[in-house]
């Protein structure tokens, strides 16, 4: 009876671990990132940067990395990262004489940020994660609380807070752009000590009006799409799932009006869209728009002509898709490797989740807990070494089942631990920063085997290897800088507002303002009777 008891726990916590809704906004951006890549928006944006900022010694490598910040922020994928720079990138650096080895390693390093920055799969896999273990490091803290002082009640500053989604991508913001400044920054200076290795790429054009308007056309609508996904999880806007559902989106409108590239109307979607938006956030902040509360005319015109915008947004919308679906096909092999994607993370994901329960059955857990426990050192200790477990599995082990099989086991032990009083947030970041350097370690990183994969004949495999080197020191560079200084992680998701005193992490800062400010109202009214 208690082996089929606890077959029954298991299989139930399976299924609730692909079921959360967190993981719903896994497939949108997947979704996001493969049209930006398929409607080949991304290699105008690599080749026009490259065209920019070639002439400047080690300006190419330079842009290659920027690029693929970008890309990181709108696909969230390293493979698709790493393979799509090494088709485009790669052949452009060698044919411009770079070394090699740094043309390799800034590649594969530059392809890696997907796992940092924002809105990265990982991070969402790993809040998912997190929310969880802070629950139960909260129960482990209160038993303590409880064994020294006698009282059941734990006091609210004692506990820890819980993570999202949302709270993760603004806790990896500024530590994804610390590692992408230390990257530019090496490749600029070992281009000036060694001009051999990145020699400045001449532009054989014209800086004209032409090309002013090329570099419009490739790096604005990106920037401004990651800034609306980002912005508006960042402001308390919308939650991570409705930003991926407007990424999707965006990208589909995007996709449309490059596909359809010299020809007429190619603009003529994407601008209805962006008149169409602009509209409706002008009536939303003139005028009232609720229809069971009209009580002017003004209100019918504003609720009619909002009708109308949104009734626009909605054919330029359908007019991309058509757009995506006719042309080549595209939208319809989007669909498609968004699915596989999807399947895959879904399915490793139901795996790791078997895997843990069956070791959390057979006292696995106990056994790890009993361990870090015992060590000498208190929190630092134990951390150092789940650090370095973590960076060796990930030679092996997918990041999906690191964070799905690991994170669960270690981190209550560590979030429980009072001697530093650690977040979850920045906890996950630090997790996802080593298994961003683990992909990038020989002989066995990732990022490594997708490269070599697409790489030229002409580049060996000790050469990507020796590429690598660099990158990963600056990798541990950037990994101590944000555990010796925590507020690069805290500060963003533990401010309602960017100028704001820091106060408890909300789940939505815009929904915390309106819940605290109808507290006031109904404690103003209500005064006396509450007392």
């Amino acid at each position: 009876i208690q082996w089929l008891s606890a077959g029954i726990t298991n299989f139930r916590a399976v299924y609730w671990e692909v079921e959360r809704d967190t993981l719903i906004a896994i497939p949108l951006f997947i979704f996001m990132g493969i049209m930006l890549q398929r409607s080949k928006i991304a290699e105008d944006l690599l080749v026009t940067m490259g065209q920019l900022f070639g002439p400047v010694p080690g300006g190419l490598g330079t842009s290659v990395i920027f690029v693929g910040a970008l890309l990181a922020a709108t696909t969230g994928i390293v493979g698709a990262t790493v393979v799509a720079m090494g088709l485009i990138s790669l052949p452009a650096m060698l044919r411009n004489n770079y070394d090699k080895s740094l043309a390799s390693g800034i590649v594969c390093s530059s392809g890696t940020l997907g796992q940092i920055i924002p809105p990265s799969i990982v991070l969402i896999i790993l809040a998912d994660q997190l929310a969880n273990a802070s629950d139960v490091a909260n129960t482990m803290r209160q038993s303590e609380y409880k064994l020294f002082t006698g009282e059941f009640s734990m006091p609210g500053d004692f506990s820890i807070a819980s993570t999202s989604a949302g709270d993760m991508f603004l806790g990896a913001f500024l530590p994804g752009l610390v590692l992408v400044g230390l990257y530019m920054l090496y490749v600029l200076v070992y281009a000036r000590i060694k001009p051999n290795v990145a020699p400045p790429v001449p532009y054989d054009g014209k800086y004209d009006v032409g090309f002013a308007k090329k570099v419009f056309l490739s790096l604005v609508p990106p920037l401004s799409l990651i800034f609306i996904v980002l912005g508006s999880i960042i402001l308390g806007i919308a939650t991570v799932n409705q930003a991926g559902a407007i990424g999707a989106v965006g990208a589909t409108i995007m996709g449309g009006y490059r596909l359809h590239a010299g020809k007429k109307h190619a603009y003529t979607p994407s601008i209805i869209a962006v008149l169409s938006l602009v509209t409706i956030y002008f009536l939303i902040k003139n005028f009232d728009l609720r229809v069971k509360d009209i009580t002017s005319s003004n209100d019918v015109i504003g609720i009619t002509l909002a009708s109308i915008a949104v009734v626009t947004l909605t054919i330029s919308v359908l007019w991309s898709f058509y757009r995506t679906f006719k042309i080549d096909e595209t939208l319809k092999g989007v669909a498609i490797e968004t699915c596989v994607t999807t399947s895959m993370v879904f399915i490793i994901l139901v795996g790791a989740a078997m895997l843990t329960a069956a070791f959390r059955g057979f006292g696995g857990e106990e056994l790890v807990t009993e361990f870090l426990t015992s060590l000498p050192g208190g929190f630092w200790t134990q951390f150092i070494v789940v650090m370095a477990v973590i960076f060796v599995l990930g030679f092996f082990l997918d990041f999906i089942e690191i964070a799905v099989v690991v994170v669960p086991i270690i981190a209550p032990i560590l979030l429980a631990q009072t001697d530093a009083n650690v977040t979850a947030v920045w906890l996950g970041v630090m997790i996802g920063v080593n298994m961003q350097t683990s992909f990038l370690t020989p002989p066995f990183g990732f990022s490594l085997f997708y490269l070599r994969g697409v790489a030229p004949k002409t580049v060996s495999t000790i050469q990507i290897w020796k590429g690598a080197v660099a990158f990963i020191v600056l990798q541990l560079v950037g990994l101590g800088i944000v555990g010796y200084y925590p507020p690069l992680v805290n500060y963003l998701p533990y401010r309602t507002y960017l100028t704001s005193e820091v106060s408890p992490p909300p789940m939505n800062p815009r929904l915390q303002e309106c819940i605290q400010e109808y507290k006031f109202e109904l404690y103003e009214n209500n005064g006396d009777i509450i007392k």
